[in-house]
């Protein structure tokens, strides 16, 4: 659980309060494989609010072991994952024909960088993120790019008087040191479970 407090935005594919905006805090929360309830955004406002979390939030989910979670940090920026790599694959698998949404496993990757970054570096930041994401997971020796879950937050201060940062590519200097977060929380994440 990350208690931001006002004044940050995050960008992510979070189930609750995914997308751009300001969040006050971030969850991730464990739930058990198999899970069968058809309604996580709902869920993981129920546990927002069984935890006092007050405000607006993002809410991620796993089934991977939350207090197994991996912490890499480089200038500033901290990268933190938790490693469910037991339904992997590729991105662009071939259709298996199944209606059934995929099962909770999941990379999840929730990173804060101590300076504001415009909208357009936000979403580069989620991008450098999974490219950094699969650069480890690959350097762990898994053939893979993910799982079908994997769900990522970039939070980040507000921009005020100060100009935000208008690049989050992995060669700018916040996306380098956020890459290299990335890659050293995933990297040890996934040689963990191999």
């Amino acid at each position: 659980m990350w208690r931001l407090g006002p004044g940050w935005r995050v960008c992510g594919s979070a189930v609750l309060g995914g997308g751009i905006g300001p969040r006050d805090w971030i969850l991730n929360a464990q739930v058990p494989g198999g899970y069968p309830r058809l309604d996580p955004d709902r869920h993981l406002a129920e546990i927002a609010a069984a935890e006092h979390l007050t405000g607006p939030g993002a809410g991620l989910m796993t089934a991977a072991d939350v207090t197994a979670y991996t912490v890499a940090a480089e200038a500033g920026v901290t990268a933190t994952a938790t490693c469910g790599l037991g339904v992997r694959g590729w991105a662009a698998a071939p259709a298996e024909g199944t209606e059934e949404p995929p099962r909770p496993g999941t990379v999840n990757i929730v990173v804060t960088v101590p300076v504001p970054l415009s909208e357009a570096a936000l979403v580069n930041a989620v991008a450098t993120t999974t490219e950094a994401k699969v650069q480890a997971l690959l350097d762990a020796g898994l053939d893979c790019s993910g799982t079908p879950t994997d769900a990522v937050c970039i939070a980040a201060p507000s921009p005020g008087q100060a100009p935000a940062e208008p690049f989050a590519g992995p060669r700018s200097l916040w996306g380098a040191r956020l890459a290299r977060a990335v890659h050293a929380a995933v990297l040890e994440g996934a040689l963990r479970q191999s």
